[in-house]
């Protein structure tokens, strides 16, 4: 399928009640805080981890890249030495990836036939001495195009033998903030934080009430390499909106999606045209609570009155944009 042709920006906003959005694990695993603002931080790796663990539940056909492999985690060069073995010992699955390239595809089929053995194959590609590195290329080509759908979406750097490149990911966010300001909850709960295959005990820190929101870009040219699709910018956009509240992890309950809001430009149209999209923003506490009071979503006044009129005065205008596309929770109020 062909790569997409617009590019867009979008906002996303999304709610964090009684919880910890993302702990900092510099500072005791507390959630993440600008303490001179006193606003709650998200990285954009902590949301784009909600997404691949969705992705990992509802795709059969497809690798979530960045992602375990069995039962363990593993680098980038053990997931990435997984997949191309399993791909070699698939024949049907080695003419697949070099479909156009027959002279390419008989490289691989004579290092087969030859070792018989998908763990020296790999020893063989990887070496330094290997003269064939393009085909090498060729065949990562295929796995991010047509089996790494993270990696479409967000890119990755392979420092692999005989593997390596970098792809820039079309789609990217920057870390979130909130909009109100958050007080943590106080607690003397102790629970066991998990650290990749050890654990230790901490605070059960949590923030009272967080309106979280993030700034993000679809690129087009940037999609031309890693074969974004169409498709698979449906599929983001169903994910991102609802990995969150998917998250079973007990740390990670209580937070809903509230807006989704995208901006399609026209060919041929630039990311950023309008700066990031959260600036258009105002939040304030209700008039009868202060930010210490701040509980929930109904405790925000939220105007997003000149975000609508960058909307419409641009297509009275300019004409950048090619189509808005919205989603809100039940009790956002949005509409153009």
């Amino acid at each position: 399928m062909n790569t997409i042709t617009n590019s867009s920006d979008f906002l996303f906003i999304y709610e964090a009640s009684q919880c910890n959005p993302n702990g900092d694990p510099d500072q005791e695993n507390k959630p993440r805080m600008d303490y001179d603002t006193k606003t709650n931080l998200v990285t954009d790796t902590r949301v784009k981890r909600f997404i691949r663990d969705y992705l990992t539940d509802i795709n059969d056909n497809e690798v979530v890249f960045v992602n375990m492999e069995g039962d363990s985690k593993v680098s980038v060069d053990s997931k990435l030495k997984a997949v191309v073995k399993r791909t070699v010992e698939n024949e049907g699955e080695l003419e697949r990836a070099f479909a156009e390239n027959p002279d390419s595809l008989k490289v691989y089929k004579d290092i087969v036939e030859k070792e018989k053995d998908a763990e020296k194959v790999w020893k063989v590609i990887t070496d330094k001495k290997f003269k064939h590195k393009e085909v090498n290329y060729e065949l990562l080509a295929y796995l991010v195009k047509e089996k790494f759908i993270d990696i479409r979406m967000f890119g990755s750097a392979f420092a692999v033998g005989g593997f390596t490149k970098a792809y820039t990911g079309p789609i990217q966010l920057n870390w979130g903030y909130s909009f109100n300001k958050v007080e943590l909850m106080d607690s003397s709960s102790i629970v066991t934080i998990m650290n990749d295959d050890s654990s230790t005990f901490g605070k059960d820190y949590r923030v009272h009430y967080s309106l979280l929101g993030f700034n993000g870009t679809i690129n087009a040219a940037a999609a031309k390499t890693t074969g974004l699709t169409p498709d698979d910018v449906e599929v983001f956009r169903k994910s991102i909106w609802e990995s969150i509240p998917a998250s079973p992890t007990r740390s990670k309950l209580n937070q809903y999606p509230k807006l989704y809001l995208e901006i399609i430009y026209n060919e041929g149209v630039s990311n950023g045209q309008f700066g990031d999209l959260r600036n258009y923003v105002e939040t304030n506490p209700q008039d009868n609570i202060s930010d210490k009071q701040v509980r929930r979503f109904k405790d925000l006044d939220i105007d997003l009155s000149a975000l609508k009129k960058l909307i419409t005065e641009d297509k009275n205008g300019d004409q950048k944009i090619k189509d808005i596309i919205v989603k809100t929770s039940a009790d956002f109020n949005f509409s153009l």
